[in-house]
């Protein structure tokens, strides 16, 4: 960094310009003239990179496939022309000698500007990475996952902090402050606020567990015990889910990554077992036709595929079939659909045929002595 050892050296370069000048006596110009050459020179070296050099290095990024040199050149235009012309401003003032609380003053300004921009430049990285290597198009629909652009955004908000306390302790070491003790008060205090926050911070690392082991994803219907629905959005802490009645259910990170999850989501098909009972009365040529009607029925039954049907059991007051069947879908209206159409077709064989649906009954019989 530029210093007075390095001012007192260019001073040397130049010869010594001294006049007598009128109600002042005399005067050496050498470190004005220093001062001014400096802030001239790194003007126009400030200049010249932001108006010849960048503008030849866009075009060259412009004709490459890649982003990443693009970003470079859009970190360096980033940089605030205030920000040069402070630097030259420094830099020129170290030729003099100014009060102590002057120099502190001016020292911090320009640290936290410079540190301020590398910070900002840094960021710009973290962010190009995180998007490149964590924002991801899971299903292969064109659009990112909202699960994968909440990790990445938690992973450059993490990262902004961690610039931040780094640059703040840079900044402190350089003034001449002891940071020393102040990281140690740091650490105890640390310990104290993770003792006090611990829950926050097991959900924060939940949301870490979640994105890493995707058990669901933005948009999945999922089951946590009694409660089911939509996962609407997978916060750092909690995660919001649009519940079929309507109301948002807020769920902690902490508390979904211990629970038990059905992902229906991820469900291509679903297994349905479902049983209906005939009276006793139904003729037995007709009984061993009800597995031949199903059949019939699932073979004209659009989205549905039968696995088999079984005369099952002698119920109290019915014979029980068993019918399994397969929904080609995960959609929970669909097999609604499927359901119900395969009861509407049942119902009008029967009929046709007539075989009539048992319900419970009982017959008495009494006999005479």
């Amino acid at each position: 960094m530029f210093d007075q050892f390095s001012a007192s050296a260019i001073s040397a370069l130049l010869p010594n310009v001294i006049y007598t000048v009128p109600y002042f006596g005399i005067v050496d110009f050498q470190r004005p003239l220093s001062a001014g050459l400096v802030f001239v020179l790194l003007t126009f070296v400030f200049w010249f990179l932001r108006k010849v050099i960048l503008h030849r290095a866009r075009a060259l990024a412009s004709r490459t496939k890649g982003t990443f040199d693009d970003l470079l050149v859009d970190i360096i235009e980033g940089v605030r022309a205030w920000v040069y012309t402070l630097i030259a401003l420094y830099a020129s003032l170290q030729f003099f000698t100014f009060p102590p609380s002057v120099e502190s003053v001016s020292k911090l300004v320009f640290l936290f500007v410079v540190v301020w921009q590398i910070i900002e430049a840094l960021t710009s990285l973290v962010d190009y990475f995180a998007t490149r290597f964590l924002e991801k198009d899971e299903d292969g629909d064109g659009k990112i996952d909202p699960n994968t652009a909440n990790a990445s955004h938690l992973v450059a908000l993490i990262a902004r902090i961690t610039l931040w306390v780094l640059g703040t302790l840079f900044v402190l070491s350089n003034l001449g402050i002891e940071v020393t003790s102040l990281l140690a008060g740091l650490g105890i205090g640390g310990l104290a606020v993770a003792f006090a926050l611990q829950g926050v911070l097991s959900d924060l690392f939940a949301s870490f567990s979640i994105y890493f082991d995707k058990p669901f994803r933005i948009g999945d219907f999922i089951v946590i015990g009694t409660d089911s629905g939509t996962v609407e959005k997978i916060g750092i802490k909690s995660t919001r889910i649009r519940t079929l009645q309507g109301e948002e259910l807020v769920i902690s990170n902490a508390e979904l990554t211990t629970a038990r999850v059905q992902n229906f989501k991820k469900m291509k098909e679903r297994r349905v077992v479902t049983k209906f009972g005939i009276t006793y009365e139904t003729f037995q040529e007709l009984v061993k036709e009800v597995p031949a009607i199903v059949s019939r029925i699932f073979t004209a039954l659009e989205g549905g595929r039968l696995d088999r049907v079984h005369f099952t059991s002698f119920g109290d007051s019915a014979l029980i079939f068993e019918v399994v069947y397969y929904v080609e879908s995960s959609d929970y209206t669909q097999y609604l659909n499927i359901q119900q159409g395969f009861n509407f077709d049942l119902m009008k064989q029967f009929s046709e045929l007539g075989i009539e649906f048992a319900y419970p009954t009982q017959t008495i019989y009494t006999k005479t002595v």
